[in-house]
């Protein structure tokens, strides 16, 4: 058997939440594999961290770019700038907040906000790249959905709210485009460990660290929490030509979670 390892050389990639955990992960893989990177973070300083990194380690180009994807003109003009440069081959929609909470602990401001972030910035990055995908014929796009948006989660009323959006605009993505050879999948994971899950420890299990992390790490059946590389794999292998029949997908990157639970 032939193998040989997933490139994208020559393509141009937009990476948003690409600062930090995810997001950053799937940026370095992107841009070791040949792609011109475009991290799209609302802090710059991380965005010019992670660009700074790539090219240490002797990555393709990488480019920072600061951006707040729940402001539509911001956005708009953001992806333009690239797309205006030449082209806009892959987007990857990582960026994204979490909130804990049931429906009677959840505020409208909360919702407001995770809403803003999760839903309506996915919305808006695809709408701002699918003319230009269109326009040269053809481009992929990535979401980040959840475990969450297909099973119940306790205490996670705005945030599961917010992933089956996700899931939902995926799918219509991926039917209304067929024709345009745009291909739109999605990535559920369970628990990635990553900073984040270190601070809300932190804040809000001080001295219990540990056990609470083990309790996490067990609520996947492998026993342990998934790796942000290992979301970027999967990633890389989705948004390559060996993908190339795999649209409208929805994958679970979950140690068993969904299946195997029980």
């Amino acid at each position: 058997m032939v193998t040989r390892e997933f490139r994208l050389d020559g393509k141009t990639v937009i990476v948003t939440g690409g600062g930090s955990g995810i997001g950053q992960a799937i940026a370095k893989q992107f841009a070791a594999s040949g792609a011109t990177v475009h991290i799209v973070d609302l802090r710059l300083e991380r965005a010019n961290a992670t660009a700074t990194q790539i090219s240490e380690a002797g990555g393709a180009l990488a480019l920072a770019v600061q951006c707040d994807v729940t402001d539509a003109m911001q956005t708009r003009q953001a992806f333009k700038t690239i797309a205006d440069q030449g082209r806009i081959d892959i987007l990857v929609n990582s960026a994204g907040i979490s909130h804990i909470g049931r429906l009677d602990t959840t505020s409208e401001e909360d919702f407001d906000r995770v809403f803003r972030v999760n839903v309506k910035g996915v919305f808006q990055c695809m709408q701002a790249v699918i003319e230009p995908m269109q326009a040269q014929g053809g481009g992929v796009i990535l979401n980040l959905a959840s475990v969450a948006a297909t099973a119940g989660l306790s205490d996670r009323f705005a945030y599961s709210m917010s992933k089956g959006a996700v899931l939902s605009m995926t799918l219509s993505v991926a039917k209304d485009y067929l024709k345009d050879k745009i291909r739109c999948n999605a990535i559920s994971p369970a628990r990635i460990h990553t900073p984040f899950v270190d601070a809300f420890l932190k804040e809000h299990y001080a001295g219990h660290e540990d056990q609470m992390f083990q309790r996490l790490s067990n609520a996947q059946p492998v026993g342990r929490m998934g790796l942000p590389a290992e979301v970027a794999s999967l990633a890389l292998f989705l948004c390559s030509d060996e993908a190339s029949f795999i649209t409208g997908a929805d994958i679970p990157l979950d140690g068993g979670f969904v299946n195997l639970r029980g």
